[in-house]
């Protein structure tokens, strides 16, 4: 079951992706866009808890939720800003690479066992995330330690925020108070980013928000799943996978075609995923 909650997080992370590839140059604000999916993510995940009924929350929960909320946020403004200080086709693949800072903790923090078998899977999957994302280009400006910087802040954002998933399911605090406490940190947090920036709000963002509000909190939901019932060293690879998503849909969407390499690492990154449950 795990593998299939951390295939359905990776479907739910990509279609938001795809969102807001979708969005885009539209003139729409990612931190609007963001807040507003955090608020409805935030109030979903209250109701539920009204419903089924909250556990009781410490100062660890609260923290520990908050800071996964806001790296998070944090790491998806780093991304949107790095893309526009240099190619996406070197930035994207780069950022993926931060599945490899939960995946060592989880070996050597956690104590998780990984055949051989299953590294070379995991490996497989986190070399197919870099191919599929790979745009090659030529001749292409850009503004690189800002770029870097912007590049640097987003995979450390990520990974962290890996790390610390595991370790809330380690500790076993319940998911549904680490979301709700997720959701809040992280709305609070682009808030404050929106005053600074003053940007226009506009309904359409609402809208957008909303729908992305929805599939974060079945796929977050799906991800302490998976890591409170399976192994962390294979799920975050499966959910690094998102960019399948996105590169299917644009095919679908905007009639784009698969390149021979796009193929072969749509190919190895299912060899990868068989071969980690060998």
């Amino acid at each position: 079951m795990w593998i299939i909650a951390a295939v359905l997080t990776m479907l739910c992370f990509g279609i938001n992706n795809m969102i807001f590839k979708v969005t885009s140059g539209k003139g729409l604000s990612k931190v609007h866009m963001q807040f507003f999916f955090y608020l409805v993510a935030f109030i979903l995940m209250l109701g539920y808890g009204i419903v089924a009924g909250f556990a009781s929350f410490n100062g660890l929960t609260i923290v520990l939720g908050a800071i996964i909320g806001i790296l998070n946020a944090n790491g998806n403004i780093q991304m949107s800003k790095a893309f526009e200080k240099g190619p996406a086709s070197l930035t994207s693949p780069l950022i993926s690479t931060n599945t490899v800072i939960p995946i060592l903790s989880a070996a050597l923090i956690f104590h998780e066992h990984i055949t051989l078998i299953q590294w070379v899977g995991i490996m497989i999957m986190l070399a197919s995330a870099a191919v599929i994302q790979y745009v090659p280009g030529s001749g292409v400006k850009m503004d690189y330690k800002p770029w870097m910087y912007r590049v640097l802040l987003s995979i450390g954002s990520f990974g962290v925020l890996g790390v610390l998933m595991k370790t809330s399911s380690h500790l076993h605090i319940d998911s549904i108070n680490t979301l709700f406490c997720m959701y809040g940190g992280g709305a609070a947090y682009l808030m404050i980013n929106s005053l600074m920036m003053k940007e226009k709000w506009q309904q359409t963002e609402l809208k957008f928000g909303t729908i992305i509000g929805c599939f974060s909190v079945v796929g977050y939901s799906s991800y302490f799943f998976a890591l409170e019932t399976g192994v962390a060293s294979i799920v975050f690879p499966i959910v690094s996978l998102s960019c399948l998503v996105v590169v299917l849909s644009s095919c679908w969407l905007y009639k784009e075609r698969l390149k021979s390499y796009q193929v072969i690492g749509v190919i190895s990154a299912l060899v990868g995923i068989v071969l980690t449950k060998i």
